[in-house]
């Protein structure tokens, strides 16, 4: 029988970097399995048809949105009250995986997308920074001076514009959002969710998260 959730992951893609920040917060513990998108074990695509990250299989039932995980994992234990925050919260999640997230990867993939102009692609992302950026020269947090859900939702594909091309990133006057993100990226609590693993093999040792 199986004892704890598996957490199927990677360590570098976004979606699955906030998968771990919330269970993380949470405390329960899961069992990680780091894959390699380019060699996919046959049990990670027997639980992910679609073979994406992140995935939470809990006695059968599978979790295959990185959102719902965070839900999941917060709704067991919310430490840190993460969930507790406005509709507001949600609608910025839903315009960072929608228009942002899209415009980010026209922006980073652009070869993929030759028919779109990456520097009108890079502008649509940076209207959405900057209204982050007007809600970060006010209070800490996207929401006021506490860390909520929506924080840790949207810092890790910040984090991947960013790294795009840090020095145009820096260039851009964002110092509400500059702050947010170097404080989140230089936290214990980050550098524990980006600890490396080796890629999961059957029958390995079990690696138990946090």
């Amino acid at each position: 029988m199986q004892s704890r959730p598996i957490l199927w992951t990677f360590r570098r893609c976004p979606y699955a970097m906030r998968a771990r920040l919330a269970i993380h917060s949470s405390g329960l513990q899961v069992e990680l399995r780091e894959i390699l998108l380019r060699d996919k074990p046959t049990e990670f695509l027997a639980t992910s048809p679609k073979g994406t990250v992140p995935v939470v299989d809990v006695g059968g039932r599978v979790i295959a949105e990185s959102r719902d995980i965070m839900l999941w994992a917060l709704a067991q234990n919310d430490p840190e009250n993460w969930l507790d925050m406005p509709q507001t919260g949600h609608d910025l999640i839903d315009t960072s995986d929608g228009p942002f997230k899209t415009a980010l990867d026209h922006t980073k993939y652009a070869v993929r997308y030759p028919d779109l102009d990456p520097i009108a692609e890079r502008a649509k992302a940076l209207d959405f920074l900057r209204d982050l950026d007007a809600r970060l020269t006010i209070t800490p947090f996207l929401l006021g001076p506490q860390r909520r859900m929506v924080d840790i939702a949207i810092l890790p594909f910040v984090r991947q514009f960013a790294n795009i091309d840090r020095a145009w990133f820096d260039a851009q006057g964002l110092d509400g959002v500059a702050r947010w993100l170097t404080a989140f990226t230089r936290s214990e609590r980050f550098a524990q969710v980006m600890q490396k693993y080796p890629p999961w093999q059957s029958g390995q040792d079990q690696v138990l998260f946090p």
